[in-house]
């Protein structure tokens, strides 16, 4: 950011304003009606009503058939709980990934869903000078890398359509999937195995392999990877990998409250 924007006054947007104001007044309250709330937001009537419908529409708020007053559902709750999950999940994924960075010299990565792309969370780089290239911030999509294909892999087929269906499947290698049909093929094997692989599918030279994280309701809310060029493999290294991956990412998923039974 250059120091001119940096500088430059940012006028508060009023909606969100009111937004905020509504949400605030609705933590202090059971319950409130319109007339109330606008007269507290000293806004009018009429305006709050809207409001209060869209964040109805939202899921934020529900009304009450009987009175017509408003109050918060439990979305604010789910999505601070969220957030909180998140932090949970790179300061114990942080741990694990360390010693098996120390272990292996290999990059590692921590990956989350985002639209149709994984998006990098946390990395610690390799130790060898031949390495992946990549950043804490960088997207790369869900059909050719390993972190995508665990995250998708617990899904419903109608789900991964609905995810991709507007992907354009870019050939980034000779290797790289073609269509959703024939990656829906692969992620039923990555569901049986608890892993999954990119083998020069987002990058000629590198292999890739990840395991899923859950969350305490089960859901793959994030992949843990390995990434090494393809010199350095051997089967033998390939299956200490997994099960390195496998067993690390089950410590963090429970540390999430993950219950397998």
């Amino acid at each position: 950011m250059s120091e001119e924007s940096q500088n430059v006054q940012v006028e508060p947007v009023s909606s969100v304003m009111k937004v905020f104001g509504i949400l605030s007044e609705l933590s202090e309250t059971r319950t409130i009606g319109v007339t109330e709330l606008a007269q507290k937001l000293m806004t009018s009537k009429s305006t709050v009503y809207r409001f209060l419908q869209t964040m109805k529409m939202l899921g934020f708020v529900r009304q009450e058939i009987e009175t017509d007053r408003y109050s918060l559902t439990l979305k604010l709750f789910e999505l601070s709980a969220r957030s909180l999950e998140y932090v949970d999940l790179i300061a114990s994924a942080e741990r694990v990934m360390r010693r098996m960075s120390e272990h292996t010299k290999e990059a590692m990565h921590l990956g989350t869903r985002d639209g149709d792309s994984i998006i990098y969370v946390f990395k610690i780089d390799s130790q060898y000078n031949l390495r992946m290239q990549s950043t804490i911030g960088g997207r790369n999509p869900l059909y050719s890398t390993a972190i995508g294909k665990v995250l998708l892999a617990n899904k419903d087929e109608s789900d991964v359509r609905d995810i991709l269906g507007n992907t354009e499947f870019l050939p980034w290698t000779s290797k790289t999937h073609r269509n959703i049909d024939m990656l829906l093929n692969e992620l039923e094997i990555v569901r049986e195995q608890g892993f999954g692989e990119d083998i020069e599918e987002q990058e000629e030279g590198l292999r890739c392999i990840a395991a899923p994280i859950f969350d305490r309701f089960g859901n793959a809310v994030a992949g843990m990877s390995i990434s090494y060029p393809t010199l350095r493999h051997d089967d033998d290294k390939r299956e200490r990998y997994i099960a390195m991956l496998k067993e690390n990412s089950a410590i963090v998923s429970k540390e999430l409250g993950w219950n397998p039974g």
